[in-house]
Formats: structure tokens, sequence, C-alpha cells
């Protein structure tokens, strides 16, 4: 199996989710550090794209869900480094709450009859 077809489109609805989580569990990221523990922990079957995080990141510093800061990576690049609100706390725990609900439901369509 070629790493393109090993690979998954991030389910519609679910970046937000992973990128809250990811947070909650690693701390202070910028967004190269919050796509590769993504791809790591889904043992690169989600892989996200520039194109989809950064906007997703720029929607929840608007809903106030992450703050962000500028810093230098280990290597001295400049970077953008999110962090979790509280806000954000109480919004992963909603779309966790969420998630968990629709993902059984599917499971219970798709049990053998």
């Amino acid at each position: 199996m070629s790493e393109r077809s090993a690979r998954a489109e991030i389910p519609p609805g679910t970046l937000t989710l992973l990128i809250l989580r990811t947070l909650a569990r690693s701390g202070e990221q910028h967004g190269f550090e919050i796509a590769n523990a993504i791809e790591k922990l889904s043992e690169a079957v989600l892989r996200v794209e520039e194109g989809s995080l950064y906007p997703a990141l720029q929607r929840m510093l608007v809903q106030g869900w992450v703050t962000a800061r500028w810093g230098h990576t280990a290597a001295g690049r400049r970077a953008r480094y999110y962090q979790l609100t509280a806000a954000g706390k109480k919004e992963l725990a909603a779309e966790l709450s969420q998630f968990e609900r629709v993902t059984t439901a599917i499971a219970r369509v798709l049990a053998p009859a």
C-alpha cells in the first residue's frame, strides 16, 4: 500500500477537535508541531495540511479557544506558539462529547444485525 493510500481524509468537522486535543495533551506548540503530533498520534493516517491548519487556528483565536505568541523554535526560526485557554478547554469537552455521541450512533448503525 502506498503512503498516499495509507492516509485518510480528516473527517469534516473534526479538525478543531484534533487541534484542541493536541494542545490539551502537549501544551503550547507552534503549528508545525501540532500537525506533526496529529500525524504521529494517528500513526500517519491523518495529515493536516497548512491550508487547513492555519485558518482553523485563526478561527480558534477569534473564538478565544487559544492564545498565540511569537517565539523561536529550537532551530532559531520564528514561529507562532498556540496555547489552549479555559474557553478552549470547555469547547474541547463539548466537542468530545458530541463526537462520542455521533461515533456511538454510527457504530450502532454499522453493527451486524
